[in-house]
C-alpha cells in the first residue's frame, strides 16, 4: 500500500514538475510582460487558465509560480533539516545538562507563533529571498531536532557504538562516522515532510504582501494578485492557482508519508503474527 501511494504521489509530482519546467520554456514568452489589451480574459482555447489583470497568461504564469515556490520550499526544508540534525545530534549525543538546555531552548522556539515570527523576520528585509528562506527554516527545525535526538539516543545503545569507543574512537569520530550517517533516512523523510509546510508558509507570506515582490511569480503572489480580479468577476485568477497549490501540497504530503512507511521498518506492534 505504501509503495503504491508513493508511486501515485510521485507520479503527480513528476507531472507538476514537468509542467513547471517545460511550459515556460515551450511558451517562449516572458510571463512578466504585461498586455492590458488581453486583461481578465476567461479561460479559452487561447488561454487555458485565462489571463490576469495585466493580460499575462495564467497557464504560463502558474507554471513559473510552481517553480519558484518549489525552489523556495526546497531551500527552506533543506536548511531546516540541517539545523534540526545538528541540534538533535548534539542533544542526543551529549545528554545530561546540555541535552536539557538544548531541548528547553527547542521548546521555547516551538512555542513561538511561526507565522508571526516569519512575518517579523521578512518585514525587516522586504522582498529578500534569503529572508523568506530564513523565516521559514528558523521556525520549522524543532520537530526535526526532536526526531533526530530520539534516533541518536537509540543509536547510542547499539553494540557497534560501544565497539567503536573501545577501539579508541573519539566522540567526534563516533558522531561523524556512525551517528550522523545513521540518521540520513530520517533526515531525508524530514525534508520531504517539510516541503508542504514550506510551500504553504511561502504562499501565506506572499499572499499577505511580505513575501516575494509582485513581479516574481509564485503561488502566493498569484493568490495575492487574484484578490482584486475576483471582485471584478475574474474567478479563474483565484481558482486555478489555489487548485494547483492544493494539488502540490497534498502530493508532497502523501509522498512524504508513504516514503516514511517505506524507509522506516515497522515496529513490533505493527507486525502481523
Amino acid at each position: 500500500m505504501a509503495r503504491r501511494n508513493l508511486v501515485i504521489a510521485g507520479s503527480v509530482l513528476a507531472v507538476v514538475v514537468l509542467y513547471a519546467v517545460l511550459v515556460p520554456w515551450l511558451a517562449g514568452v516572458d510571463d512578466r510582460v504585461t498586455d492590458f489589451a488581453q486583461a481578465r480574459q476567461a479561460p479559452s482555447a487561447d488561454h487555458l487558465f485565462g489571463t490576469d489583470s495585466a493580460g499575462r497568461d495564467l497557464f504560463v504564469r502558474i507554471a513559473s509560480g510552481i517553480r519558484t515556490s518549489l525552489v523556495v520550499a526546497l531551500l527552506c526544508a533543506l536548511l531546516a533539516t540541517v539545523i534540526g540534525v545538528v541540534v538533535g545530534t548534539a542533544a542526543g549525543f551529549w545528554g545530561g545538562w546540555p541535552d536539557r538546555i538544548i531541548m528547553r531552548s527547542t521548546d521555547a522556539v516551538n512555542a513561538l507563533p511561526h507565522l508571526l515570527l516569519g512575518i517579523v523576520i521578512v518585514a525587516m528585509f522586504r522582498g529578500s529571498l534569503l529572508a523568506i528562506v530564513l523565516s521559514i527554516a528558523l521556525t520549522h527545525w524543532t520537530q526535526v531536532a526532536r526526531i533526530i535526538r530520539s534516533e541518536i539516543l537509540s543509536l547510542r545503545q547499539r553494540p557497534y557504538i560501544d565497539a567503536a569507543v573501545l577501539a579508541g574512537a573519539s566522540r567526534r569520530q563516533v558522531a561523524v562516522r556512525h551517528l550522523v550517517p545513521a540518521t540520513a533516512p530520517q533526515a531525508m523523510i524530514a525534508v520531504v515532510l517539510l516541503l508542504p509546510h514550506a510551500v504553504w508558509h511561502e504562499s501565506t507570506l506572499s499572499f499577505l504582501g511580505f513575501g516575494l515582490p509582485p513581479h516574481e511569480p509564485s503561488l502566493g503572489t498569484l493568490l495575492e494578485e487574484a484578490r482584486s480580479s475576483l471582485l471584478l468577476g475574474g474567478w479563474w485568477t483565484l481558482v486555478f492557482p489555489a487548485a494547483v497549490l492544493v494539488i502540490v501540497t497534498l502530493a508532497v504530503a502523501f509522498a512524504g508519508q508513504a516514503l516514511r512507511k517505506v524507509i522506516t521498518p515497522p515496529q513490533p506492534s505493527e507486525l502481523r503474527l
